[in-house]
């Protein structure tokens, strides 16, 4: 059932008349619940529940529900429940408040707490419990980032609408073995794997979560961070499932996701997946509209080496390979640059070291005084970039 109505009623979300209709066809279908495309108010839930006389949830409660049967590790279960019970909270209803006041005088004591009171206290304590549990998770994991990005490797990120194939593009690039199901939310965790996608560069690709339209806010604030993983990525590479008629408005419900966490600035490419399920003629007329784009098949492997070039083209914008001349007796700057670069090439001289590495401009004005500026030999310039 769908309804057009210029704004939500405050006090049921529809009209008294559609909800008239709505518990009659509810009385016809036997139906057991009824779920709303859009986020009910605990008022608005709560009057429908009373007016319907049957369960009654909204867009949000049935994505909590679907992400708590997908989440597997430790972190995405805490996650799930930490909006879970953020959802919850507000929704807790009964008598209370008024019930443990204290009076200003004898008989007027109420009885103490109540079982209302109670549990919410017991719900903010364990969210405080699990915000505690997932920040050090996320240090954790900020740590491990620390480590796997040591020498500037470029960091790409997977995004799209749920269920557009970056699990299949993640598996089929490094031969990984994350799970791919044909269904929404089949990756909660974030999964990064090493690639070597053009000669002598290596490149950490991460699968993240599944974005959808009108993403619950409580999902953005617990999944946090795993999120910061495109938060961190150096290039954004939007899988988008041309197959899918729908797939203009998963570019825009993606692009505000982005918007929401702070990443909009964030270089994208959007990489058309799928194109093993179109026609010739479909996949021209949007690659007139998308000529800054790539288009693929991750399934059948078809396109990964233009993705690469642009890959490629976008790295190396970032990151420009540098060539250094370290004097042997600067030991300090030798052991600071093995620990802080990605170190391409190495030449060892009478008087010093040469070093090949990717820098970005930041790097670059800090290791000025020790750009390389002699000749080389001619085995050496496929090599190494000597700036003038």
């Amino acid at each position: 059932m769908s309804h057009n109505q210029r704004a939500p009623n405050p006090r049921s979300f529809i009209t008294k008349g559609k909800l008239d209709q709505l518990s009659h066809l509810i009385s016809a279908k036997d139906a057991e619940i009824v779920i709303f495309d859009d986020e009910l108010s605990p008022s608005q839930q709560r009057n429908l529940h009373n007016a319907l006389k049957v369960k009654v949830i909204d867009r949000t409660a049935l994505i909590l529900d679907i992400f708590s049967q997908r989440a597997h590790s430790s972190e995405g279960k805490l996650q799930v429940e930490l909006a879970q019970l953020n959802y919850l909270l507000p929704r807790l209803r009964g008598r209370g408040i008024e019930l443990s006041r204290l009076g200003g005088g004898i008989g007027t004591r109420g009885p103490g707490e109540t079982k209302l009171e109670v549990d919410r206290r017991k719900i903010r304590k364990r969210i405080s419990q699990l915000e505690q549990k997932i920040e050090k998770l996320a240090t954790r994991r900020t740590v491990q980032r620390k480590k796997r990005t040591t020498g500037k490797v470029f960091n790409v990120a997977l995004i799209g609408y749920t269920n557009s194939g970056k699990s299949t593009f993640l598996n089929n690039v490094t031969n990984s073995n994350v799970l791919v199901k044909d269904m929404l939310f089949s990756t909660l965790d974030s999964t990064t794997r090493r690639i070597e996608p053009f000669h002598g560069e290596e490149v950490l690709i991460t699968d993240t979560v599944g974005f959808i339209e009108k993403l619950p806010h409580q999902l953005i604030a617990a999944f946090r961070s795993t999120l910061e993983e495109v938060i961190q990525a150096d290039l954004l590479l939007l899988i988008v499932d041309i197959s899918n008629p729908d797939y203009k408005a998963h570019i825009s419900s993606v692009n505000s996701v982005l918007k929401e966490i702070g990443v909009s600035h964030k270089p994208v490419l959007i990489v058309f997946n799928k194109i093993d399920k179109i026609t010739g003629d479909h996949m021209r007329k949007i690659q007139a509209k998308h000529q800054k784009s790539v288009f693929i098949s991750a399934l059948k492997k078809i396109g990964f080496e233009e993705l690469f070039e642009k890959v490629r083209q976008i790295a190396e914008k970032k990151y420009t390979r540098i060539s250094l001349k370290i004097p042997y007796s600067d030991n300090k700057m030798l052991s600071s640059l093995h620990s802080r670069f990605n170190i391409l090439s190495t030449k060892y001289l009478d008087d010093g070291v040469i070093l090949v590495l990717k820098a970005s401009e930041g790097d670059y004005k800090s290791l000025e005084n020790y750009i390389y500026k002699g000749t080389l030999e001619e085995k050496d310039k496929n090599t190494l970039k000597v700036l003038p």
